[in-house]
């Protein structure tokens, strides 16, 4: 009897292993680059103030995650008041630094710049912080704004081209200048004819002025929007704007390994530039022009959640949707 169990269990087990099972990788998403998952075994990072990170799990990062989490070879550049190198949850982020303003130093003494970096790139699943939306991304510091956060469109200008000549392929502008310039125009069209996304914010409290960089065809203009995917009060609007993002109590990093709460137009284009290093691990040259950027910022604007929300371009932004495209 024993030996007739013995016969029948084992038959089963032999039949389980044949099974299919399924597996997750970037390879899913019809790309054979990498650049999925590392050191994210759930969609629920262990990161200690996840849970105050409501616009991760409204724009479904956590989800696309499984899919790619973004690569250390796509560099994303933070045009801002600095990033502080040191905090906990940017330990090893930071590539590069430059600055281009009268501070005698390339650290974040605003705190402005520092949490724009966490809502992109921040370390994920490390038992600390919060989690960035491409956590496998690294940074380049572009510190074109002063300790007292103004700036000037040639000083941007000028950023904005270092930071595509050193390798960036996104350029987060979470910053407004008001009137055009032929400086910054030129800037932003060499940065997308070297292949990198530009993103920029709309602006708060500017109605439906326009702003630059935003405004420029090669930039993608990006709105704020609460948990509730409406349109935060303040938040720039127009036909110009591109996308939205969440913008409304975003919990980041700030200087000296602290944390808290912001909201603007600024923060929701840094989520923007998140899902950008995302999908440079996944989208392939469909038009063979030898450039990505083009096919990054398609399929941004084409993966949306529609919100009905006017002036919010195509819609609220969706990670997951972006990299299954």
């Amino acid at each position: 009897m024993r030996n007739k169990w013995t016969k029948i269990i084992f038959t089963f087990l032999a039949l389980i292993l044949l099974l299919p099972w399924p597996v997750t990788s970037a390879r899913d998403a019809g790309d054979d680059v990498v650049g999925h998952v590392a050191n994210i075994s759930s969609i629920v990072p262990n990161d200690t103030y996840f849970d105050n990170q409501w616009a991760l799990t409204k724009i479904q990062a956590p989800d696309a995650w499984q899919i790619t989490s973004g690569s250390q070879d796509i560099l994303i550049a933070v045009l801002d008041t600095g990033i502080d190198p040191q905090h906990e949850d940017l330990a090893d982020k930071v590539v590069a630094n430059v600055n281009f303003t009268d501070s005698p130093t390339t650290a974040d003494l605003n705190g402005h710049g520092t949490h724009i970096a966490g809502i992109i790139a921040a370390s994920a699943n490390n038992s600390l912080g919060i989690a960035g939306v491409s956590p496998n991304c690294r940074l380049v510091n572009v510190k074109v704004a002063n300790d007292k956060g103004s700036c000037d469109a040639a000083t941007v200008a000028e950023g904005i081209v270092w930071a595509v000549d050193n390798g960036a392929k996104v350029i987060n502008m979470s910053l407004t200048i008001t009137k055009p310039t032929q400086a910054l125009e030129d800037a932003v069209n060499y940065a997308w004819n070297q292949g990198a996304v530009v993103v920029a914010a709309s602006g708060n409290f500017v109605g439906n002025s326009p702003m630059y960089p935003a405004c420029y065809s090669n930039c993608i203009a990006v709105g704020a929007t609460d948990a509730n995917d409406s349109l935060r009060l303040g938040s720039g609007h127009n036909d110009w704007v591109d996308v939205a993002a969440p913008g409304v109590d975003i919990y980041s990093t700030l200087p000296d390994n602290k944390y808290g709460i912001e909201s603007g137009t600024s923060m929701a284009t840094a989520y923007v530039a998140g899902v950008a290093g995302l999908l440079f691990t996944v989208v392939t040259d469909t038009n063979g022009n030898g450039l990505l950027n083009d096919e990054v910022l398609d399929t941004i604007e084409n993966s949306c959640d529609e919100i009905g929300t006017p002036g919010a371009g195509k819609g609220r932004i969706n990670a997951l949707r972006a990299v299954r495209r």
